[in-house]
């Protein structure tokens, strides 16, 4: 129960700042994925300082993580099963890329985003768990992931 409390609070403050710095705002994310694009000079560079301030907060969570034997939930820290880049990874990261680009929706800011109501986030957020539904129907899954499941 304390698990699910956390991972609730957790992701309740990551909404919130979400929504406070404009991440759910795809017309924000465009602006800022714009270097210079059509029509030239309406890059926001705003996204940047949003992201170096969760870098930092990411650093000192792992900084002080580093020197614990296990989480404060009592669990395992997890670590991942490969390291190696291989084609899937390219090929996923090319797709999130894409259609960050294309739409200024990544899943995190698109489900925060749902508590507004806007039609095409709901759109978004249908189409992202189709395409889920379809990748673990249609790809099977890597021997690694299977073997770390067990």
């Amino acid at each position: 129960m304390r698990t699910t409390i956390a991972a609730l609070l957790s992701g309740l403050v990551f909404g919130i700042g979400l929504a406070v710095s404009g991440m759910i705002n795809p017309a924000k994310v465009l602006a800022f994925l714009d270097f210079g694009g059509i029509p030239a000079g309406v890059w926001d560079p705003s996204l940047a300082f949003v992201m170096a301030g969760a870098l930092v907060v990411a650093a000192v969570g792992f900084r002080l993580a580093r020197g614990r034997e296990r989480p404060l939930d009592g669990g395992s820290f997890a670590e991942p099963p490969r390291r190696d880049i291989d084609a899937r990874l390219v090929a996923g990261a090319l797709m999130f890329g894409a259609g960050w680009g294309l739409v200024g929706f990544c899943p995190g800011p698109a489900i925060a985003s749902l508590a507004y109501g806007a039609g095409k986030s709901f759109l978004f957020v249908a189409a992202m768990l189709a395409g889920m539904a379809l990748h673990r129907y249609a790809m099977p899954a890597p021997r690694a992931a299977v073997n770390a499941a067990d």
